[in-house]
């Protein structure tokens, strides 16, 4: 397989991937999801965090709402209790 023929089948393959960052770690996803889906499918209780989306918080009614698009930085920080 030549080089070239490689670079641009790679380059289809990743066009078609959104780039996001998620506490700092770097994910790669083919299919559109909400962040309520991304929060469901990495098991975050919902009830005990706050999110962050592009650098703002994001309100907690607007999760099913937003999609997750290339190039997005989310945060996720959880809420522990104690004594």
């Amino acid at each position: 397989m030549s080089s070239l023929f490689f670079r641009k089948y790679l380059n289809k393959f990743m066009s078609k991937l959104k780039n996001f960052v998620l506490n700092g770690e770097h994910y790669f996803i083919k299919k559109e999801i909400t962040l309520l889906q991304l929060i469901t499918y990495f098991n975050y209780n919902s009830s005990l965090l706050v999110l962050e989306y592009n650098n703002l918080i994001c309100n907690k009614k607007n999760w099913d709402k937003i999609y997750i698009i290339d190039n997005d930085k989310i945060e996720i920080i959880t809420i522990v209790g104690g004594g």
